[in-house]
């Protein structure tokens, strides 16, 4: 049998990658090979158009397996399961109880108790978690007075009698995270340090309740690349390592009670990678430490879908997003997820929301067999060369931070917000020129859908978690569709009260010229919440501008071909006579000599979309 493919194989000789490359040059018939086939990312990576077996023989961990130091091939030895999560706003414990024990009969095993900053004893827990089975159900609490919950929580499982080593459970201790936020410690760095140590000795008999969180969806919520979400991360996660060893607990001790939380974002097969290069960077970083056992040195991860990417417009875009996310999630090898509901950013989740975000993941596992599978990306070439690459330039921005003093000197320097601040501001401008895309809302809108109740202002502005008594800059999540979306709730608004804006397309000409341009043109108009109106095309000026009037257009945009718009833009300008804002769509050769002759609006690929947006809006009034 062997001998049988042997011989088939041999039957197509082998090809180079110089041959490759030898065809694809002759292929691009002189242009620019980087320019047009290198794909540029955020995180500084070139991704190549194809890879081969030869990229991978630099890559010295590829002889692990899953299980193995450094893990980056997943933490566990057989299988890809994850625990699937949801979270539970808990304004009432006996409700929040009733919606858990809902939850977990509809395919949860991991629940989010979500709280305001409460405290809770055991005989809260006893009436939040009455009827939960704590040895089948992870259980983890947010937002809520960490010490004195896994006190409580201690206790708890030492009163129901339950197995301390068979509980998983976790409380999000991250003072440095929310430092990140606030800028202000409230009782001092000492206190925080000695309040974590004593929290991991307290919970030592729990051997899988994470004490510690390293919360670096912050990084990925406030526009950071991937590179820059995970090297922050390390390193705050590092001087967690530090400063608690240096307080007397063993490396061993620290380690096994931590707990990443990573956002999600779009780029799949990056996020895919980045999970790999995370776990494979954390073992390096924790075996620095000498611990006793290698299993300390696995990375515990978290990923929630990042909310960036996420939009009140055709929300329901929203959950084609969140599936890949968790798709590139599942397949990097997370230890556990959540989904957020399609309306989680705008208002509180619906039981519908709910059940399709829960039913996103079961649909993973359960139609697609995605927790059979350890490691499924193993010996792609793109996925290792995306690991190898997205580990080095973590590992680099990750010493950066380190010779800077540390995670915390790196804050109060101002490095990490001030790079996190520049990849934000220049994903901001892909996005106001399209050269980065959110689907519905600077692309592709749904032309019928208005927002006619009343949005919270906060839901398009940044979250300031700001102390007043702030000592750093801090780190302001915010979603990248947020100016957009006050763009087109603007005009919303005015449209309650006011005629809404119609743009008119005056199609003439070139057939395929004016059909293409005036699908540009309604796009880009549609952005802003304008209606619009194409049309078939008109034999002349005259009688295009007559249908304009008839269908009282504030905006009209001649749509026709380069060469015509010489002679066409010309006579619709002077006809219209400043009774509507005249638009040309297209960046025609002639545009000096139109602008001559007073044309001043163009719009194309390369306008800044966002910015001429609200132009138009101010000169309508709006």
């Amino acid at each position: 049998m062997a001998e049988k493919y042997n011989k088939l194989f041999n039957e197509f000789p082998p090809v180079s990658t110089q041959q490759w490359m030898d065809k694809v040059t002759a292929d691009l018939k002189g242009a620019d090979f980087n320019r047009r086939l290198v794909w540029k990312t955020n995180e500084g990576i070139d991704v190549q158009p194809f890879y081969r077996e030869e990229d991978l023989e630099k890559l010295d961990y590829l002889n692990s397996l899953p299980g193995e130091f450094p893990f980056v091939r997943g933490n566990k030895k057989i299988g890809n399961d994850w625990l699937v999560r949801q979270s539970i706003q808990v304004k009432d414990l006996a409700e929040a109880n009733k919606k858990a024990l809902t939850y977990l009969m509809k395919g949860v095993n991991s629940l989010a108790f979500v709280f305001d900053g409460s405290e809770l004893t055991v005989t809260d827990l006893s009436v939040l978690l009455k009827d939960i089975s704590l040895d089948a159900v992870e259980v983890n609490f947010v937002g809520c007075c960490s010490r004195k919950v896994s006190e409580a929580f201690t206790e708890f499982v030492k009163q129901g009698g339950w197995d301390p080593k068979s509980i998983r459970a976790s409380v999000e201790y991250d003072p440095f995270g929310k430092f990140a936020l606030t800028g202000k410690f409230t009782k001092g760095l000492d206190h925080i340090n000695q309040n974590a140590g004593k929290m991991i000795q307290n919970t030592a008999e729990l051997t899988k309740f994470k004490t510690l969180a390293v919360n670096g969806k912050n990084f990925g919520n406030a526009g950071s690349s991937i590179v820059q979400e995970l090297a922050y991360s390390l390193a705050q996660g590092a001087e967690y390592l530090t400063v608690l060893t240096e307080q007397g607990l063993t490396i061993d001790s620290v380690a096994k009670k931590m707990k990443f939380n990573l956002s999600i974002s779009a780029n799949y097969f990056l996020e895919i990678a980045k999970l790999r290069a995370a776990r494979l960077l954390w073992a390096q970083i924790v075996k620095a430490y000498k611990p006793e056992c290698e299993c300390s040195c696995k990375m515990t991860i978290h990923s929630e879908t990042g909310s960036w990417n996420k939009t009140v417009y055709d929300p329901y875009v929203n959950a084609l997003r969140t599936q890949t996310e968790a798709m590139s999630a599942s397949l990097g090898g997370v230890d556990s997820m959540t989904i957020l509901p399609l309306n989680a950013i705008f208002e509180d989740s619906t039981e519908f929301s709910d059940r399709i975000a829960r039913n996103q993941q079961l649909l993973l596992k359960e139609e697609s067999n995605f927790d059979k599978i350890a490691d499924p990306g193993a010996g792609s070439y793109y996925i290792e060369e995306l690991t190898a690459s997205i580990a080095d330039q973590a590992w680099k921005l990750f010493l950066e931070v380190q010779e800077k003093g540390g995670f915390m000197a790196a804050l109060r320097e101002g490095f990490i917000q001030a790079e996190i601040k520049k990849m934000a501001a220049k994903r901001d401008m892909n996005i106001a020129t399209r050269r980065e895309n959110l689907l519905g809302t600077n692309q592709f809108p749904n032309f019928n859908e208005k927002l006619d109740q009343e949005i919270n202002p906060a839901v398009f502005a940044p979250l300031d978690l700001t102390s007043e008594e702030a000592e750093i800059e801090t780190l302001k999540p915010y979603r990248g569709a947020q100016a957009f979306e006050a763009l087109r709730y603007k005009t919303d608004v005015y449209a309650r009260t006011s005629k809404r804006p119609l743009a008119f397309m005056l199609t003439m000409g070139n057939l395929n010229m004016r059909k293409a341009r005036a699908q540009f043109a309604c796009n880009f108009f549609a952005v802003a919440g304008f209606d619009v109106l194409d049309n078939n095309g008109f034999e002349t000026v005259e009688e295009g501008w007559a249908a304009a009037q008839k269908a009282d257009a504030q905006i009209v945009v001649i749509c026709s071909s380069d060469d015509e718009y010489a002679e066409l833009a010309p006579a619709a300008f002077e006809a219209i006579d400043g009774k509507a804002i005249f638009v040309v769509a297209g960046a025609p050769a002639s545009t000096d000599e139109l602008k001559a002759k007073g044309i001043a609006n163009f719009i194309n690929v390369k306008s800044n979309l966002l910015q001429e947006l609200k132009a138009y809006q101010s000169t309508l009034g709006i």
